[in-house]
């Protein structure tokens, strides 16, 4: 049926019943277009022409008359003697030149870029792209070969892996910080569409849009980056701590039971002794009362008694200590500062208090 059907068929076109095909190949038995074949290119067309494995013309859009007055290229390759009148054997290949805007891409592995404020930071970016044929003749050369039905999946891991190896470069250049990245896609989509249109010229192939949707951080820096946004939000931290008390009594007091009624009970004492400290009076500082600075804290002293210690006790305390006979010459004493326990009356501090105590009788 395919080589009766050729023998009628005298129109070479193509209408796409698909969304993805890049090239499609005119099928007609052994490749015997006749002579007066009418040849239909639509908008967003490309017709190629190759005849015997060379590219013989490639045709625009329009409705065209297969003879030598339109092939004079092809008529030369063969060398008709007898006016075209005989079947000849080529291939008609459709360049679809609309535009392919199903185009994704994504980093499968972050890329490291080096960050004034953050250091080295691991990124990853996807988004979509759009592609154009340009050159039909180039694409068939050095992409689709003789492919009867190229589609745009044979070559959109192409593209990823160059998209992917042209944008760590885009990113490290930018001399753009990583919080303003999200400002700057517009502008790194624009500079990858061209540096990608440049590298893919000699291919036939460009690419007018570039769109970066996202451009996203490790997890770990993500947190990090939420927990400045929260500090900043918050500022006064003393009123968050007040604001979320509140809201802790009226969710404990919601709840009644024991663990309610014991939280309520603590935020309630916790608050108590927040509002009390905060409606004490202050007590003027003495630049502004006009009167003198406060006295200095004194030492606490501690003192073994029978074994056991006691205290703190003030200086002002240790006379009555000795004349209680609590604190004797060889009574242990310690205050902070001190390496150990020492007798009292190898204590310099206490030098003058020891002085009025007698010294303990001889032996019998």
């Amino acid at each position: 049926m395919d080589r009766i059907r050729g023998e009628f068929v005298d129109i070479v076109e193509w209408t796409d019943d698909s969304r993805d095909t890049i090239v499609w190949r005119f099928p007609r038995y052994e490749n015997e277009i006749k002579m007066g074949a009418r040849l239909v290119v639509r908008e967003s067309q490309t017709a190629v022409f190759v005849n015997e494995g060379r590219i013989a013309d490639v045709f625009t859009p329009g409705t065209y008359v297969l003879e030598t007055q339109n092939l004079p290229l092809l008529a030369t390759l063969k060398g008709w003697k007898y006016g075209f009148h005989s079947p000849f054997k080529a291939e008609v290949y459709f360049v679809n030149t609309r535009l392919f805007t199903d185009m994704k891409w994504g980093t499968q592995n972050p890329v490291i870029v080096r960050d004034a404020e953050f250091g080295m930071v691991r990124l990853r970016a996807f988004g979509t792209f759009a592609t154009r044929i340009t050159d039909a003749a180039a694409l068939l050369r050095e992409l689709a070969g003789t492919d009867p039905r190229f589609r745009t999946e044979e070559v959109r891991e192409y593209l990823r892996q160059l998209i992917v190896g042209r944008l760590a470069n885009a990113l490290a250049t930018a001399n753009v910080p990583v919080l303003d990245l999200a400002a700057h896609q517009d502008a790194l989509g624009a500079r990858l569409a061209a540096v990608l249109s440049d590298e893919l010229a000699p291919v036939g192939v460009a690419v007018p849009t570039f769109i970066i949707e996202n451009i996203s951080l490790p997890p770990e820096v993500e947190a990090a980056v939420d927990t400045r946004t929260k500090m900043g939000v918050v500022g006064d931290l003393d009123r968050y701590t007040r604001f979320q008390t509140a809201n802790a009594i009226g969710d404990a007091a919601r709840n009644p039971g024991g663990a309610g009624e014991g939280i309520g009970l603590g935020m309630g004492m916790a608050v108590g002794q927040r509002l009390a400290a905060g409606l004490a009076p202050q007590a003027a500082p003495a630049d502004a009362a006009g009167g003198p600075p406060p006295l200095p804290s004194q030492e606490q002293w501690y003192v073994a008694v029978n074994g056991r210690q006691q205290g703190p006790y003030d200086a002002d305390a240790l006379p009555g200590l000795v004349r209680s006979g609590e604190l004797t010459r060889a009574s242990l004493v310690w205050h902070a500062g001190m390496a150990a326990w020492t007798p009292a009356d190898q204590v310099r501090e206490l030098a003058p208090l020891m002085s009025s105590v007698p010294p303990p009788l001889p032996p019998a």
